[in-house]
Formats: structure tokens, C-alpha cells, sequence
């Protein structure tokens, strides 16, 4: 039988372990922490669910589709489209296909044009559900110079796709390359936007389940120091063991997948954002429904999300739970932070009071994507850029998201077994 050792549970090694695993390998899997995960992970505090900063799982990714039990996830999910905020005002858009009760009010938002709304849906149609075969194969250019070649205004670009998308790729200025925006932008037509009930934790943990189930042992507390490889032969070393194994994937986090194999191409220029936590009783809505609020004047925060109007178990009976995200690593401190969010709650809703909106937690990831300008896919690792018996699985392979992750895990298990197993 043939051994594998792969380092890293988040959710490319937990991929590869359960395909691996599938096809009759001996798979054993080491997880630094002492839960798998890796950049998508919860945590429960006092009765409140705290996904590690803003998450949320697009349910047309085919990855997802396919390596996922979504009705056992109990999904929640966001209303379609936005609530747009600056000083004294709001506003909705939506998309009407998705969510019809907002048509009218779409229509009339004064944010965007007729024209862009009618763009808008044209550019629904054309990408489709055919995303997923043509990605990224268009021209490379960024977001920004795309909406501006499909005649979308400076307006919509302004009011809408900077904070909607900025919260998408942490890229408030729309330069991440183009094909992030195709792909995102067609899923987002053709699925719904959703986090599992128990939060977003739940998805590394039934991953997790199914490796073991398919016959991987994942190992939890256990940190992979070094990996040396040959064809067909590979040595790891844990801190309290030295493992042979016939090939090993290395399914960590960018540093240190660059560390262990020495592949200088995995992509480590990282984006960066802090998301903070806000509690208060449940008495007030927000008039947002189960949609997030876009700040059209500024990224401090770029966006706020009502997290338990989606999902009512992320926080106590009698209890609202609220995320405002800010793009990027802000030398503010938190409390300064959670005062320029009430700031601009009090200035998008001024009919409200906030004096008993509270300050919950503060998650500042220094790592929470790694750059994508135009072009970026063409600098990325291939799976089996290390030397010998060695590959990685990291979305460093593929792009930036739950899909490139769950991808590229399935793609390494597929090339090692055709190698190997």
C-alpha cells in the first residue's frame, strides 16, 4: 500500500487526504493546530459563533458541490444584492432574479444608473453557468479596467463594486485580476451566499469526517518541521517523530509551503484585513434584511454584515451579533477601530441610537489572501513544482478562495495517485 504524509488540515490536505484515502493509500495527515481548518475556522464564545474574520461559502462552486454535504451544513443564507450607505443615506440593490421583493426598490436606486443595472443583468446572462469552463481565459486586466471596458459608470464602480468586491478580494481599488470578478460574479447568479449554522468551522469538520471515514488518519497538535524527498521516497520530520512515506503533499499555508519545499514561485505577498465583532440586544433592526451594508465613502469598515439576522444561532436568544470588516492592517487600535464603525452606523442611520452596541472581538489576519494582479495565475506553483515524491496543494495552485483550496486538494490527490498509488 502506498503512504502518504500530507502536512496541513485546512481545506485542500483534507481534500486530498479523503481522495487519497478513496483510492486506497495509507494517508496520514498532520495539522499544526489543534483543529483543522486552516484560514477558514470558528470559534464559541459566550454563546456567540465567530467565524475567523468575514466568511462565507459560495454554494455554486462546483468544488463545493462536489467534496460537501450541504444540507447537512444547515445552511443560512444572505439575501442577494446589498444595502449601499454614505452620511444620511441608504440604499438597495439587488439582483431581481434572485431576490424579486427587492425589485422595485433596485430599480430605483439612485446609487447606479439604468444603464449599469441593465449591464448588470446582460452580464448575468453571458457568464452564466458557464464560468466555470472559461475562467480566467480572458485578456489580463484588473476589475477596475474590465467594468470600465463593459461601459459600467464610474458611479457603479464607486457606490457598488469597490466595497462589494473589495470585500471579496480585500482589493477596495479593483486591481485584482479580472477573472476573480468573472468567476465570483457567476457563482454568486447562480447559487446562493450562505454560512453554515454552526458556523463556518462546520466545513473543515465534516471535510475532516470524511477523511476518517474514507480511512485517513488526521492528526491534530503535530507541526511538520521538514520534508525531504526523492522519487518515490519521502522523509518527514514532525517535532517528535521522523516518517518514511512513498510521497508527501505539503498543504500548509504559503510561507511555510515555500519553506518546506523550497518553491519559491507559492505566492507570499499577502492581503490583509481585520474583522470585529459587535454585540447589542435585539431590539433594533438595521433595515438591511439579511443583506450586508456597503460603505460607499470609505473601507473604515468597507462593509458591515448582520450576521445573526442570517443566521440566528451565531449568538445568544435576545442578542444581535454584527461584523464590520476593515480592508487591509490598520495601525489603529481596535478600540479605535469599533469607534470609526459606530461612527458610521450613527452617520447611515441617523433615526438610530448605538450607545449599547458593543465592542465583542477583534480578528486581525495579516494572511487572509494572497495578491492576484492580471495575470497572476500564470506565476503560480503547478502541483508538482518540488523536487521528488513531493507536491503541494494550497489554493497558491489555483486562485484565492474555498474553490481554488478544495480544487487544488483535489488535484494533488489526483496527480499523486496517478504517480504513486
Amino acid at each position: 500500500m502506498t503512504e502518504v504524509v500530507i502536512a496541513g488540515g485546512g481545506l485542500a490536505g483534507l481534500v486530498a487526504a479523503r481522495r487519497l484515502a478513496e483510492r486506497g493509500a495509507d494517508v496520514t495527515l498532520f495539522e499544526r493546530r489543534d483543529e483543522v481548518g486552516g484560514r477558514v475556522r470558528s470559534r464559541e464564545v459566550d454563546g456567540y459563533t465567530l467565524d475567523r474574520g468575514f466568511q462565507v461559502l459560495f454554494t455554486a462552486y462546483p468544488a463545493v458541490r462536489r467534496e460537501l454535504d450541504l444540507d447537512a451544513l444547515d445552511l443560512r443564507s444572505f439575501s442577494a444584492g446589498a444595502t449601499i450607505a454614505r452620511p444620511d443615506h441608504r440604499s438597495t440593490l439587488a439582483d431581481p432574479l434572485s431576490d424579486p421583493f427587492s425589485a422595485v426598490d433596485s430599480l430605483l436606486n439612485p446609487d447606479v444608473t439604468l444603464a449599469d443595472k441593465l449591464r448588470t443583468l446582460r452580464l448575468r446572462w453571458e457568464l452564466g453557468s458557464g464560468a466555470a469552463d472559461r475562467r480566467f481565459r480572458g485578456r489580463d486586466e484588473s476589475i477596475r479596467s474590465y467594468l470600465a471596458r463593459r461601459g459600467f459608470s464610474e458611479k457603479f464602480i464607486q457606490n457598488f463594486a469597490a466595497p462589494f468586491y473589495g470585500g471579496i478580494t480585500l482589493d477596495r481599488s479593483l486591481s485584482t485580476d479580472a477573472g476573480v470578478f468573472e468567476y465570483t460574479f457567476a457563482m454568486l447568479a447562480a447559487g446562493k451566499t450562505a454560512v453554515p449554522a454552526t458556523g463556518m468551522g462546520a466545513i473543515p469538520a465534516q471535510l475532516a469526517q470524511r477523511a476518517r471515514e474514507a480511512g485517513a488518519t488526521v492528526e491534530t497538535g503535530t507541526r511538520v518541521e521538514g520534508i525531504e524527498g526523492e522519487t518515490g521516497e519521502v522523509t518527514v520530520e514532525t517535532a517528535g517523530e521522523t516518517v518514511a512515506a512513498d510521497a508527501a503533499v505539503v498543504a500548509t499555508d504559503p510561507k511555510s509551503a515555500r519553506e518546506l519545499t523550497g518553491v519559491e514561485s507559492v505566492p507570499t505577498d499577502a492581503r490583509a484585513c481585520v474583522t470585529q465583532y459587535f454585540t447589542t440586544r435585539h431590539h433594533r433592526s438595521l433595515d438591511t434584511g439579511k443583506k450586508i451594508i456597503l460603505n460607499a465613502a470609505g473601507d473604515r469598515p468597507n462593509q458591515v454584515a448582520p450576521l445573526s439576522s442570517v443566521a440566528p444561532e451565531y449568538a445568544p436568544d435576545g442578542r444581535t451579533l454584527l461584523s464590520a470588516t476593515h480592508l487591509g492592517d490598520p495601525d489603529a487600535s481596535d478600540d479605535e477601530l469599533a469607534t470609526e464603525v459606530k461612527d458610521a452606523l450613527v452617520t447611515w442611520y441617523p433615526e438610530h441610537r448605538f450607545d449599547e452596541l458593543e465592542l465583542f472581538a477583534t480578528d486581525r489576519i495579516e494572511f487572509a489572501q494572497f495578491d492576484q494582479p492580471p495575470g497572476f495565475r500564470d506565476s503560480l506553483p503547478a502541483v508538482d513544482a518540488p523536487e521528488g515524491s513531493v507536491y503541494l496543494a494550497g489554493d497558491y495552485t489555483q486562485w484565492s478562495s474555498i474553490q481554488g483550496a478544495m480544487e487544488s486538494g483535489g488535484v494533488a490527490a489526483e496527480t499523486v495517485a496517478s504517480d504513486r498509488v
